[in-house]
């Protein structure tokens, strides 16, 4: 298939996976597809064709890499920009009864969240959750457990069927991490990350390898996780700062968090806090994956 972009040239869009349309319904599909030029090569906003060589290397795909996306985003009110439920011009109380809050004081914008939910089951997306988050009128979805490249596409659609709904409803979303600056939380896209090796007894040992691999490339993986993380990578609002790694068990605010399940079992996986909530999940997901099997300091 072919597009002609808005600069006169052409480019080739190759389907690489199908979901069920849940707008259209019936036999009607989504089609995520990567885009080349007429010589064949990607072009620079086609991050699927680089991290689906990375998948396809026979060391990470032996590994069977397992990614857990925690998606969050913030719902604005369309004239105004400002988050949904605040009063225009003003501020909502303090943050602390709205993480996982009901009631018309505490969450805003449900009916879109669980209308996007419903929709992503119905595309078969590996949807597996939905929270209302610790500032007002923000929210997460998960996704996942996903295999490899396929994380990357459950992502960017789920994305796509959110911006439709919120479209439908009059409200815009946000990917901003600091969508408002000061003492307020900002956005995120938590990767939680496991390989076969981490999975299996023993695993433990394995999981502290990769985080110490993580940390000798830090900065790299900052520079590719995301615009304008600066802003919320503080050290504050269960961040860790920037310009420093760190790793904890049961720490939200470390780089890396460990879950103490997986401590206990002495297997499991790990969560990566870094990733913005802008971040692209394919640039994400086969970095650690290429950091973690491929890559030897």
């Amino acid at each position: 298939m072919e597009l002609s972009l808005s600069l006169g040239h052409v480019t080739s869009c190759s389907p690489q996976a199908i979901f069920k349309d849940p707008f259209r319904k019936g036999n009607n599909i989504l089609v995520m597809c990567d885009c080349y030029t007429p010589a064949g090569e990607p072009i620079p906003t086609n991050k699927r064709h680089n991290a689906a060589k990375i998948f396809s290397n026979p060391e990470v795909s032996a590994e069977e890499p397992w990614y857990g996306i925690e998606q969050e985003y913030t719902l604005l009110q369309k004239d105004t920009n400002w988050p949904l439920g605040w009063p225009v011009g003003g501020f909502p109380g303090p943050q602390g009864p709205y993480y996982c809050g009901i009631g018309a004081d505490k969450s805003f914008g449900r009916d879109i969240v669980d209308s996007h939910y419903k929709a992503c089951l119905y595309a078969g997306i590996n949807i597996s959750g939905i929270n209302g988050e610790v500032m007002p009128g923000q929210w997460e979805f998960q996704v996942g457990p996903s295999v490899g490249i396929s994380a990357g596409d459950q992502v960017w659609v789920a994305r796509y069927i959110l911006e439709r709904i919120t479209e439908i409803a009059g409200v815009v979303v946000t990917f901003d991490p600091k969508p408002i600056p000061g003492d307020w939380n900002g956005a995120g896209a938590h990767t939680n990350y496991s390989t076969k090796s981490m999975r299996n007894d023993g695993g433990y040992e394995v999981i502290k390898a990769a985080i110490e691999k993580l940390k000798l490339r830090h900065k790299e993986h900052i520079a590719a996780y995301g615009e304008g993380n600066e802003r919320r990578l503080t050290g504050k609002h269960e961040t860790a700062d920037i310009n420093t790694f760190s790793w904890g068990v049961a720490n939200r605010g470390a780089s890396v968090r460990v879950g103490r399940e997986t401590e206990q079992n002495g297997k499991g996986y790990f969560e990566d806090r870094r990733p913005a909530s802008n971040m692209d999940p394919y640039v994400v997901t086969s970095m650690i994956a290429e950091t973690t099997i491929i890559w030897k300091p």
